[in-house]
């Protein structure tokens, strides 16, 4: 397997895009990822996106953005894994050039999400989760995190204003990033005020959708002239039930442990080699099952490194350094590829405010449904 770098990026502004269309967003990021390559052309193009079907009536979105983009008689195909698509786009693109089968790849991770109703939406977000055993019960995404969040609480005695500065720590970040949704500092008082949607997650807990696009352009490491280059050391998919109740520890996100344990093994690294963490705070909650289970605290103790200010560009382990899902948003199918633009950010030393000193290593966790799918990936910068 040939080793991989990330030459280009390219991002949207996450926002209400009532001006623009779904092709419109996706080739933007796009193109300005292939501009930021010196390249006119890849041999395959992956796109990562989870809605387009039910919110924009488009299927096919290989070719839809191969046609829009020029890239006419090149292997082009969408990857779905509900709002891991964008990581599970990466990845494939990442086989195909490091098995040699191409030698440069586009990936796109895409979603509008604001062209139809919020129950529209939440319908189709909803999808995601068991058919049968949850949907079919009338629960929502909100509902099964807010009981996980619930039952976090009863077993470590955590209150519901020790999950503030999770929410905190991205908004303050989001400020320094333009191309973030909410640029909004938020205070503890702010949190505990906020509006309750399902007990104990409240609107600040929780992530603003809206419509966006992230892509890069990956080719074999040994043809990047630029320095620094961003080798892609370690990629690891994981699964776990899709029903959160069929789980044996339904507070434990077994796939983040098994996808990073492999992640950090094939890039010989160990937590703390990681410099930054863009983790999936789709709710507070999963920011702290996804530190816990990412070798970054102990169990039940994820909470702890928010109250510590461990979290923050100058703290431990650095988390949602450009605003995080809470923030920055969270368009599903393109966060994903949001979360690798970021971190190649702070490994090229882009990110202003929030940037981490010396970072070298980074990791981007994507998640797909509660917990069922779960993507992990880890960047090093080579000098």
């Amino acid at each position: 397997m040939r080793q991989v770098a990330i030459l280009g990026i390219g991002q949207t502004k996450i926002d209400e895009h009532w001006d623009k269309s779904l092709r419109e967003i996706g080739g933007d990021a796009a193109f300005a990822a292939m501009q930021d390559a010196g390249m006119e052309t890849v041999d395959a193009l992956y796109v990562g996106n989870m809605l387009s079907s039910m919110v924009s009536g488009q299927n096919q979105l290989g070719t839809f953005f191969s046609d829009w983009i020029g890239l006419w008689r090149q292997e082009a195909v969408k990857i779905e894994a509900a709002c891991g698509s964008g990581a599970a786009a990466f990845r494939s693109a990442l086989m195909a050039v490091a098995s040699g089968d191409v030698d440069s790849a586009l990936v796109v991770g895409v979603e509008k999400m604001t062209d139809k109703a919020g129950r529209d939406v939440t319908a189709a977000l909803a999808t995601a989760a068991d058919a049968d055993y949850e949907v079919e019960q009338g629960i929502s995404f909100v509902g099964i995190n807010a009981l996980v969040m619930r039952r976090y609480m009863h077993e470590y005695g955590w209150k519901h204003e020790d999950f503030a500065p999770f929410s905190i720590n991205s908004h303050a970040n989001a400020m320094h990033n333009p191309y973030a949704r909410l640029h909004e500092k938020i205070s503890v008082e702010k949190f505990e005020r906020s509006a309750m949607i399902a007990t104990p997650i409240n609107l600040l807990d929780a992530s603003p959708t809206g419509d966006g696009a992230a892509a890069a352009v990956i080719v074999p490491a040994d043809k990047v002239m630029r320095k620094p280059r961003i080798l892609i050391s370690g990629s690891a998919s994981a699964t776990d039930t899709i029903a959160v109740h069929s789980r044996k520890d339904p507070m434990f996100l077994q796939a983040a442990y098994s996808s990073s344990r492999r992640a950090y093994e094939m890039a010989g690294v160990t937590p703390s080699d990681i410099d930054v963490f863009e983790l999936h705070d789709a709710f507070s909650i999963m920011a702290a099952l996804s530190l816990e289970a990412s070798g970054f605290a102990e169990r039940g103790q994820g909470v702890r490194l928010g109250l510590d200010n461990e979290i923050s560009p100058q703290g431990r382990v650095p988390v949602c350094t450009r605003g995080g899902l809470k923030a920055r948003g969270h368009p599903v199918g393109a966060t994903g590829m949001y979360q690798i633009v970021e971190v190649v950010q702070q490994l090229r030393g882009e990110c202003g405010k929030t940037q981490v000193d010396g970072a070298k290593i980074g990791m981007a966790q994507n998640i797909g449904g509660s917990g069922a799918s779960i993507l992990t990936h880890i960047l090093k910068k080579d000098d």
